[in-house]
């Protein structure tokens, strides 16, 4: 069934999820603003090396419903929950796209990890986006105020330059089509407004660092050196840092989106570490 259902304060969102493949579950969570179908180029790559692969649309994108209230990362991570209860999943491998590193570290604080074998976070913001006297290498805090401000009055224009900062893409490099570009843009100017704006305050003020250590499964941390919207600093280096039981590749020159400018990288780092 297309739909898995979540029940929260009487309030029930349905969630679109997709499932491929056989074999260990692999359960992956999309990044902010776009929906699930930013993993098409490591869907492949999974099932054809013998994963079941379950994807979703985080709640108020794509094809999820959009309820008003509920965005921060307690009611996300619910909706993984649910999403692997109703499947019957277990020994489940969980990854999480930046946004998605949030719903992936939270579970685990919530739920713990009866059923969770391993855990990647891809261009995660693990553990803390944001700049604080003990997080130099943050985003200020004056440029997150201008990004929610952007999104509360022109929400449309923001996201078209945000793609190309998610790619690098400028006129000297362009290592993605116009139609990727494009493509991205109609996902997520199609997304709820609110939803939007909401999940950005979840992901830019959320504070994982005292999280971290709720995880102990083996963890693989892949970040891009060149990653222009999640520094690496703030995130790949530190979550490397603080996780000692982690692996941490960094792919040489690659944006935030290597899931698509740098996938051959990505696809061979995953499927490595999902078979051992």
């Amino acid at each position: 069934m297309p739909y898995i259902t979540n029940i929260q304060n009487k309030t029930a969102t349905n969630l679109f999820c997709r499932d491929f493949g056989q074999g260990q579950p692999i359960l992956l969570i999309h990044g902010w603003p776009l929906n699930g179908e930013s993993w098409e180029l490591q869907i492949p790559a999974l099932t054809e090396n013998g994963f079941r692969v379950v994807v979703y649309d985080r709640r108020g994108f794509g094809k999820s419903d959009i309820p008003w209230d509920a965005y921060d990362y307690d009611a996300l991570a619910s909706d993984t929950h649910t999403i692997i209860e109703e499947l019957g999943l277990s020994n489940v491998i969980l990854a999480g796209f930046s946004m998605g590193g949030g719903e992936v570290v939270r579970y685990l604080t919530n739920y713990g990890s009866d059923k969770i074998a391993k855990v990647i976070l891809v261009s995660s913001i693990i553990p803390l986006v944001a700049q604080k006297a003990d997080n130099p290498d943050g985003v200020p805090v004056e440029k997150l105020g201008e990004i929610m401000q952007a999104l509360k009055t022109d929400r449309v224009a923001f996201l078209q330059d945000f793609h190309k900062n998610f790619y690098n893409v400028s006129m000297l490099s362009k290592d993605v089509s116009q139609g990727r570009l494009d493509a991205d843009f109609i996902v997520t100017s199609q997304a709820s407004a609110h939803a939007t704006i909401k999940a950005a305050e979840a992901w830019g003020g959320t504070d994982f660092r005292p999280e971290l250590k709720n995880i102990q499964v083996p963890v693989l941390i892949v970040h891009g050196d060149a990653d222009q919207i999640v520094p690496i600093k703030t995130a790949g280096e530190q979550a490397a840092k603080a996780i000692s039981h982690s692996e941490y590749v960094v792919i040489k020159d690659a944006p935030h989106g290597l899931n698509i400018t740098h996938a051959e990288e990505l696809n061979k780092a995953m499927v490595e570490f999902c078979k051992r």
